[in-house]
């Protein structure tokens, strides 16, 4: 019996930002839904803007499951995650097992279509990198959010995570920073004013 559809659906019991005060909460699936559209959107910009010849629709299948391996290990708070090269490297095996423990719910005639969402292969170096400006992105979009209800819980989150966006030095990062996220700070009427 496959399990692996049954425990994706979990995704929606895994809550993010645990160690700040939300206004709205957030789970791994509405995140993994945002970080899917958004390398989506940063692949197409690198293949239309600047020359690129990316797999868009793959750069959105990894951004979907790139975080599945919550449902095992919970979210563990960036602070804690990154603490030490130690920490980071116990993590990453963690994930691994996790990773094992998922591919293994699957058929085995399956497993090899969703393998490289849990254990990331050579060609697709450039589309991970992809996927984890799109998970800065959304975080970004989330402090935004939040601080637009009022929540200053996240004012300093808002900073480190746009700094560490333009850290990562993609043109298709800087595109989508400059012409898309300053709707995210309009209310829906300015949205539709426009």
């Amino acid at each position: 019996m496959g399990h692996f559809f049954a425990m994706h659906s979990r995704m929606k019991y895994i809550n993010r930002w645990a160690l700040m005060r939300n206004v709205s909460g957030e789970n791994i699936s509405e995140h993994s839904n945002d970080v899917a559209v958004i390398a989506h959107a940063l692949a197409v910009i690198k293949n239309i803007r600047f020359g690129g010849n990316l797999n868009a629709e793959r750069a959105s299948f990894l951004g979907l499951y790139h975080d599945m391996t919550e449902i095992i290990t919970g979210d563990m708070p960036t602070p804690v995650k990154y603490h030490s090269e130690d920490m980071r490297e116990a993590f990453r095996q963690v994930e691994d097992k996790a990773g094992q423990k998922l591919l293994s719910m699957l058929p085995e005639d399956m497993r090899q279509y969703y393998e490289s969402a849990f254990f990331p292969e050579k060609e697709d170096e450039y589309l991970w990198k992809i996927v984890k400006a799109a998970d800065k992105i959304s975080a970004l979009i989330k402090c935004i959010e939040e601080k637009n209800a009022g929540n200053n819980e996240f004012g300093k989150a808002l900073e480190s995570t746009k700094k560490a966006i333009e850290k990562m030095d993609m043109p298709e990062a800087k595109v989508f920073l400059e012409e898309f996220i300053p709707s995210f700070y309009l209310s829906l009427d300015e949205q539709s004013e426009a």
